[in-house]
């Protein structure tokens, strides 16, 4: 149950009159609460109840974390989705290249160099891909709360109502270790998707490519 009285009532009613029965402390960086907190009950006794705005809305705090990290497995799905492709696009580039990479290998290349063409090929694709949707998010980002309003006036369309989601507009706040880490990610599967393609490419077999040639 919860009671709402004023101060002066509630200090008569605890036998508190004239005496402070909490401080409240505000901080310059809000995301050092927690750490704090803990600080003030190793140092404070167990008399003092100590609380932070974490734990105040604790419910709310890990349905956002939830949130996260299903967003943070769609972007990965996505990225290994985009990865696929660049398998599908070397193994259709191989299978088109056969006769090149036969005479290579009659010229003498080596399986290793035939390899090598075609994953730096690939990875040079993964890179340049990699490179123009970080900087596109990141741009998107930093300008969604000028974005936003400009495509809700050209469509005549609402995202946000204000009497609904209490917001009228869409905040934004970006986090450069989630950029960071995404780019890796995005990176490393680039580079694991030219393996196949460039393997496959390198078991050529100069008779076998040119016999009907």
């Amino acid at each position: 149950s919860l009671a709402l009285v004023h101060i002066d009532d509630a200090a008569t009613l605890f036998r508190l009159e004239g005496q402070i029965t909490g401080i409240r402390i505000k901080l310059h960086d809000m995301f050092a609460a927690p750490q704090l907190t803990q600080s003030l009950r190793k140092t404070l006794s167990p008399d003092y109840y100590i609380s932070d705005w974490t734990q105040q809305h604790v419910n709310f705090f890990k349905a956002v974390q939830t949130e996260k990290t299903v967003m943070f497995i769609i972007l990965l799905v996505i990225v290994a989705v985009a990865a696929f492709n660049i398998v599908s696009t070397l193994v259709m580039m191989v299978a088109d290249k056969r006769s090149d990479i036969a005479i290579l290998r009659t010229l003498g290349a080596s399986p290793a160099s035939i390899m090598g063409i075609f994953m730096v090929q690939g990875t040079m694709i993964g890179v340049v891909g990699t490179v123009m949707g970080t900087v596109g998010g990141v741009l998107l980002a930093l300008n969604v709360e000028t974005i936003v309003p400009a495509i809700e006036r050209l469509f005549h369309v609402e995202f946000l109502a204000s009497d609904v989601y209490y917001i009228s507009e869409l905040p934004s706040d970006l986090r450069w270790p989630d950029v960071f880490k995404i780019t890796v990610i995005s990176f490393v599967l680039s580079i694991v998707a030219t393996l196949y393609p460039a393997w496959r490419a390198s078991r050529t077999q100069p008779a076998e490519a040119l016999r009907y040639e």
